[in-house]
């Protein structure tokens, strides 16, 4: 099926975006970056998902959803490649960004293309798929691309997800149908009026922030993860394995509410029951001082349970853009609010941990986020029922 095409490429730019982790000591070794170098480099992604989210949106409604997804992974190809050819730290932070805008313009078009590619009451299984891009890129790199620097240059590394990058394009280019022909002119809107509708409209806005609130919880405890193991005396290899292993089981909350969403669930109760398990499990895993073990088995069920919230909030952002030709910019806003999310969300972390002298008060800040989500699923809901 064509959908599954348009889920390889967001899996595709999602071992772009974690490559970089696994491969940081030795970039910093090389290139003599700073501790704060090395976080800029971590964040730029993030970075460009803050301030070209909704520009992104409107560029794929403008240019055609195939075009954007074809164009950003030509854009992550030649910029991987770029980074393996020209070793400087200024350059690497030029071309970690062009990474994000090459992320961006295939996770836009992404939800959209799938709902012209599969029909109606297949759309929700299908976007539970694509719910799993990150976490499985995450625990492909976590996992294959730990292996291979332990093997290999980073450079190798990167010069494999460009080739693969490019084979993905390929196939994209041959197998998915063009875009459908342009309105005239007198029929398109205008750009302000598409953003102003966007923004106008306030169950977007609560979508958007539900993201923001849920992506700051995810990435802080997932981030972090090896930092904690570490100071529980957890071995290297084994943290890191354990983390992807919580990275990757975010994918099956994901892809279990495809297929919830598919025989009826409520969206309202799927939300709700993500953020309370959020907040459950981080405050026994965090708060209660227990052994790795079970703080293991708690932050597993935290991204597992977790993974009902991403899915039903690409469902939800589709059915609730105020007109077709605003999908793709309502998708926009939303990537917006999750980068930011998860760029402001381990600084925050990280800024608790250091006040409460250790990782004990994780907790209060997930379960702030996690309240705030909940209420505005609340009112989320309120505006679903209304609108019948």
């Amino acid at each position: 099926m064509l959908a599954y095409l348009v889920v390889l490429a967001g899996v595709t730019t999602a071992l772009h975006i974690w490559k970089l982790p696994p491969a940081l000591p030795a970039l910093q070794a090389e290139l003599g970056l700073s501790l704060v170098e090395s976080g800029f480099l971590l964040s730029l992604v993030q970075m460009a998902g803050m301030t070209l989210g909704l520009v992104m949106g409107l560029f794929a409604e403008k240019i055609g959803l195939r075009r954007c997804l074809l164009l950003g992974l030509l854009l992550l190809s030649v910029a991987s490649a770029a980074g393996a050819v020209f070793v400087d730290k200024t350059l690497m932070l030029v071309f970690r960004a062009i990474e994000g805008c090459g992320f961006l313009m295939v996770v836009m078009p992404g939800p959209a293309l799938i709902r012209r590619l599969v029909k109606p009451n297949q759309l929700a299984r299908l976007l539970g798929v694509w719910g799993c891009y990150i976490p499985i890129g995450a625990v492909i790199i976590l996992l294959a691309g730990s292996w291979l620097l332990s093997m290999a240059n980073w450079r190798v590394l990167w010069w494999l997800l460009t080739f693969i990058t490019l084979v993905v394009m390929v196939f994209a280019w041959r197998a998915l149908p063009s875009d459908p022909p342009r309105l005239a002119r007198a029929e398109r809107s205008s750009v302000w009026r598409i953003i102003g509708t966007t923004l106008g409209a306030e169950q977007i806005w609560l979508v958007a922030l539900c993201f923001g609130f849920y992506a700051a919880q995810w990435i802080s405890v997932i981030g972090f993860l090896p930092t904690i193991y570490s100071v529980a005396g957890v071995s290297g290899p084994v943290a890191g394995v354990l983390t992807a292993v919580v990275a990757g089981s975010n994918a099956v909350g994901c892809y279990v509410a495809g297929g919830l969403l598919h025989r009826g669930a409520s969206a309202r109760t799927l939300m709700i029951t993500g953020y309370v398990t959020m907040a459950a499990t981080a405050f026994v895993a965090f708060g209660l001082h227990m052994p790795v073990p079970v703080q293991f088995l708690m932050i597993l069920v935290f991204s597992t349970v977790g993974g009902l919230i991403p899915t039903t909030l690409f469902l939800l952002v589709i059915k609730l853009a105020p007109s077709t030709e605003t999908t793709s910019t309502s998708i926009g806003w939303m990537q917006q609010m999750s980068a930011a999310g998860q760029f402001a969300g381990p600084p925050a972390v990280a800024w608790v941990a250091t006040l409460a002298g250790g990782w004990a008060s994780t907790w209060v800040f997930t379960g702030m986020c996690a309240l705030i989500g909940i209420g505005m699923t609340l009112r989320l809901g309120a505006k679903l029922k209304a609108r019948g």
